[in-house]
């Protein structure tokens, strides 16, 4: 495949799970008011989604390891498809709620398998460059996902904006088809066996390398969420913005983003992995105590919450690239397991931060702001010692058992 086409299957799978969550993002309160539901329901159409879009990856994981990923993909992607349309035409919160489950679980063969071709075609460092690459396109794709759920919410319904999810599995569902060559060199006939899948698992899950950059990736994650999930019920429930409004604050925070993965770009070759994760740091804990100290300050505005989530929106575009690569790279051999461990720990603190916001959500802006500052203290303290001390991708040496 060309490194072209790399890049394209790599965007699109990295890029139906922003466009799975932000998309329905501006039509959430009207949904959540057309199905007479509580906040506590609506939260669950998204942590629910993300849980069993975690949980499933420690499935598809070890299965791709064993058949490759392109039937994974395929098998995936039109899981996908189907239940990103019943989801539009559930006739009850209930069951909107099941088949986001059931899209969740779909997404986790998508975004897992993107994370393990990295690390089958690329080293580590240069897997924290493709990583990147692809990111930007997610960025993109998370760049018009708000405004476009907001303008079909406006013009037609939420289930509309919901429909549209199908278009693009559909579509990425096509170029899998037509275009995608397996990127596993060799498949592993073992790697569903019990027992050496818990000897990878428990192999992968002590080295420091994967346990620095999860770490990394889950609070960067942890932070990002707490974001989505509180930002339309702060931005229009609170603030007062118009659905189309909130749209375009969520195509800022992605363009911003989007820089952010430029920026990692050139941090990395001229001061690699651990070092450009410590310098983004200084700017998500700077961001994290701004929103926390301005929401304490009784500055409530949409300026006092973007510009310090601009601040770690811009640094989450150097950890995400990184520490998702940099948690792979140590297990060529078991690069579907790896990416499953890593997803499931990142949507397993998105579930538990959509839990606490579902009870804390009290119509003010401090469960967001206090939120976005827990996370950002998290990373801080994860990049300037875990990452510093172990985060080297180039330790292969617990590769060898698997």
């Amino acid at each position: 495949m060309s490194p072209t086409l790399v890049v394209l299957v790599l965007t699109l799978l990295l890029g139906i799970q922003p466009i799975t969550t932000d998309l329905y993002l501006p039509a959430l309160p009207a949904l959540t008011s057309g199905f007479g539901a509580n906040m506590a329901q609506a939260q669950l159409t998204l942590t629910a989604l993300l849980l069993a879009f975690g949980v499933s990856q420690l499935f598809w994981g070890p299965l791709s390891d064993r058949f490759g990923r392109r039937p994974i993909l395929l098998l995936g992607l039109s899981a996908y498809v189907v239940a990103a349309i019943g989801s539009a035409f559930a006739p009850s919160m209930a069951l909107l709620i099941i088949w986001r489950m059931v899209q969740g679980a779909a997404m986790g063969a998508a975004v897992m398998c993107a994370r393990a071709i990295v690390r089958d075609l690329y080293t580590p460092m240069a897997g924290a460059r493709a990583m990147s690459r692809g990111l930007t396109g997610l960025g993109v794709i998370a760049c018009l996902s708000a405004p476009l759920g907001g303008l079909l919410s406006d013009v037609f319904n939420w289930r509309i904006a919901l429909l549209a999810l199908a278009v693009f599995g559909a579509g990425a569902l096509t170029l899998i088809a037509l275009r995608f060559r397996e990127s596993v060199a060799q498949k592993n006939p073992q790697a569903l066996q019990p027992r050496m899948l818990l000897q990878t698992w428990w192999t992968i899950l002590r080295n420091p390398t994967f346990v620095a950059f999860s770490a990394l990736s889950t609070a960067s994650y942890g932070g990002l969420f707490t974001f989505l999930a509180a930002s339309s019920f702060v931005f229009i429930g609170v603030l007062g913005l118009s659905k189309t409004e909130y749209g375009l604050v969520m195509f800022s925070m992605s363009l911003v983003y989007v820089c952010g993965t430029f920026w990692c770009r050139r941090l990395l070759p001229r001061f690699g992995v651990r070092r450009s994760v410590s310098i983004a740091a200084v700017l998500t804990l700077s961001g994290g105590l701004l929103i926390g100290v301005l929401a304490w300050a009784g500055l409530h505005n949409v300026w006092a919450l973007l510009l310090p989530c601009y601040l770690f929106i811009f640094a989450h575009g150097v950890h995400q690239p990184c520490s998702q690569s940099g948690a792979i790279g140590p297990f060529p051999g078991a690069a579907g397991a790896a990416s499953a461990l890593n997803g499931f720990l990142m949507m397993l603190a998105a579930f538990a931060m959509g839990g606490w916001l579902g009870s804390h959500l009290d119509g003010t802006v401090f469960p967001l702001a206090y939120g976005v500052m827990f996370w950002s203290i998290c990373i801080a303290l994860i990049a300037w010692t875990l990452v510093r001390r172990h985060g080297d991708p180039a330790i292969v040496a617990a590769s060898a058992p698997l």
